[in-house]
C-alpha cells in the first residue's frame, strides 16, 4: 500500500479525530496520508526507521510483560502462603487491594511527569521499583511485608498502560495504532496469563520465593537493556532561522525548496513566523540516550485536570468506564480462581492454577488479530468509503459485537465456579473473556489515543 505525505492543513471545522486518510483526488485512491504529519528532523520519532522503532517498541512491549507478570503472579503461590504463614483469604485479599492502590495512585503521580521530563526516565524508574518490590517480595516473612511489597509493585507497574498509549502516538502514525495496540495488550495477556504457568511450575519445583527471585531477574535484565537501548521518544522540535517580517505564519523545513502556496501555508497557531534551516543534525548516541529530556511545559493541570476531563468529555469517560470494568473483571476472575480452585471439588495446585491461565491467553490471542491489525484495516477501508476522511469513532465497530463475548464469558467462569461445574467449563469462559477483552480494549484505547493524541487546552 503507497504512502504520501501532504502538508500540514488546518482541521479545526472537524471533531477532534477527524483526518484525511485517503486522498479521493488521486485515481488510485490508495495513498494513505501520514497523520501526525511528520517533520524533516530526523530526530523526529516518527521519521525513525522500522528498524529503529522496533527495537524501541520492543523493549517496551517486554516491560510490559514483566509489568503484568508481576502483578499477575501473586496467586499460584496463594496455597504455600497459607501453609507457610497461616494466612487467611482477608490477608491475602488486603495484599491485593493494595496492588490496586499502588496501581491508581502511581498513574496519577507520575504521568504528569512524563510531559516535563521525558518518557525514558519513567520507564526507568517505573523498573527499579519492580525491581526493588520483587527481591523485597522473594525474602518477606510477615503479612505486613507481603502487603507493602504489593503496594510497591503497584505504584511500580502503574504507568504500565498509559505510558505506553503515549509512545505509540510518539512513534507511529495514525493508521499503525491498531495494530501496535495488539501487540501491547499481546504482551500485557502474556504476562497475565503465561506468567502464571511458569510461575506455578517454578513453586512446585523450587518454591515461592524463586518465583519473585526469577522475577526481579528478569526486571533487572528489562532495566539494563532499557538503560542501554531504550532511546527517548519525546520530540522536541527544533526551530533554526530567524524571524520573518510581516507574517504570523511557520514554513516547516523542507528537504526541497518551497513552492510560493507552500510559505503561505500555516502549520499551528500563535507561532512566531521563522523561515527554516534545511539542515538537522541527527543526535548522538549518548543524546538520544539522556536520562532526561526536560522542557519548560507546565505539568501542574495534569495532577487535577484527569478528574475533569473524565466528566467533562464523554469520550474520556466512556473508555475510562469501560476499560476499567474490564480490568476489574479480569482481576475478579484472577483472583477468585487463585483462592478458590485449590479447594473442593477442583484441588488445584500451583501448577494447575498456572496452567488454568493457558485458556484466556489463547483467546486474547486470537482477539489481537481483531483487535489490532484487522482493526486498522477496518479503519482504513472505512474512511475509504466515507471520502477519505477517517473518523476516530470508526474504531470502535469490532468493539460491539464484542461485549457479547465478555458477557458469555464472564457467566460461564461466574456461574460455573457458583455450581461447580467441570474445569473445562470454566476454561473456556475464561477464554471467551479474554478474546473479548483485547478486541475491545484495543478499540476503545486506539480510539481515544486517535482522538486525543495533541494535548487539551485547560478545563476548569
Amino acid at each position: 500500500m503507497d504512502i504520501q505525505q501532504v502538508p500540514n492543513t488546518s482541521q479545526r471545522e472537524h471533531p477532534a479525530g477527524t483526518v484525511l486518510l485517503k486522498d479521493k483526488q488521486d485515481d488510485a485512491f490508495d495513498e494513505i496520508i501520514l497523520h501526525p504529519i511528520p517533520t524533516s528532523d530526523p530526530n523526529d520519532p516518527l521519521n525513525w526507521s522500522n528498524g529503529r522503532k522496533a527495537v524501541n517498541f520492543s523493549i517496551v512491549c517486554f516491560y510490559v510483560l514483566i509489568t503484568f507478570v508481576f502483578l499477575d503472579i501473586p496467586t499460584v503461590a496463594y496455597s504455600q502462603y497459607i501453609e507457610e504463614f497461616g494466612w487467611g483469604y482477608a490477608t491475602l485479599n488486603n495484599a491485593a487491594a493494595s496492588s490496586f492502590v499502588g496501581l491508581s495512585v502511581g498513574c496519577i503521580g507520575f504521568i504528569p511527569l512524563v510531559h516535563r521530563y521525558g518518557r525514558r526516565p519513567i520507564y526507568l524508574l517505573s523498573l527499579a521499583l519492580q525491581l526493588a518490590g520483587g527481591i523485597w517480595s522473594a525474602k518477606l516473612n510477615s503479612s505486613a511485608e507481603l502487603i507493602v511489597c504489593a503496594l510497591l509493585s503497584g505504584i511500580g507497574g502503574a504507568i504500565s498502560e498509559t505510558i505506553v498509549q503515549v509512545t505509540i502516538a510518539d512513534l507511529f502514525f495514525v493508521h499503525q495504532r491498531g495494530t501496535m495496540n495488539g501487540f501491547f495488550l499481546c504482551m500485557q495477556f502474556t504476562g497475565a496469563f503465561l506468567g502464571p504457568v511458569a510461575a506455578g511450575y517454578v513453586v512446585v519445583a523450587m518454591g515461592w520465593r524463586w518465583m519473585w527471585g526469577i522475577t526481579a531477574i528478569l526486571t533487572g535484565a528489562n532495566l539494563l537493556v532499557a538503560l542501554l537501548f531504550f532511546e527517548e521518544t519525546k520530540f522536541v522540535p527544533t526551530l533554526m532561522g530567524v524571524n520573518d517580517l510581516g507574517t504570523d505564519d511557520i514554513t516547516p523545513h523542507r528537504e526541497e525548496p518551497l513552492s510560493e502556496d507552500a510559505k503561505k501555508q500555516p502549520v499551528g497557531p500563535d507561532a512566531s513566523s521563522v523561515r527554516m534551516g534545511p539542515y538537522f543534525q541527527r543526535k548522538s548516541y549518548r543524546q538520544r540516550l539522556a536520562f532526561i529530556t526536560k522542557t519548560d511545559t507546565p505539568i501542574a493541570h495534569h495532577f487535577y485536570q484527569p478528574f475533569i476531563i473524565v466528566y467533562k468529555v464523554p469520550a474520556v469517560a466512556y473508555v475510562s468506564i469501560t476499560y476499567g470494568l474490564l480490568l476489574c473483571l479480569f482481576s475478579i476472575i484472577s483472583s477468585i480462581q487463585g483462592y478458590y480452585m485449590i479447594a473442593p471439588p477442583y484441588n488445584f495446585d500451583a501448577s494447575q492454577i498456572g496452567l488454568f491461565a493457558l485458556a484466556p491467553f489463547i483467546g486474547s490471542v486470537i482477539g489481537t488479530f481483531f483487535g489490532g491489525m484487522l482493526n486498522d484495516r477496518l479503519s482504513i477501508w472505512c474512511a475509504k468509503r466515507n471520502g477519505g476522511i477517517f473518523e476516530s469513532e470508526m474504531r470502535l465497530y469490532p468493539a460491539m459485537p464484542s461485549i457479547i463475548l465478555i458477557l458469555t464469558g464472564t457467566l460461564m467462569f461466574g456461574m460455573g465456579l457458583s455450581y461447580s461445574q467441570p474445569w473445562p467449563v470454566l476454561a473456556v469462559g475464561a477464554g471467551i473473556y479474554g478474546a473479548g477483552f483485547v478486541v475491545i480494549a484495543g478499540a476503545t484505547l486506539t480510539y481515544l489515543t486517535d482522538s486525543y493524541s495533541e494535548p487539551m487546552p485547560l478545563l476548569q
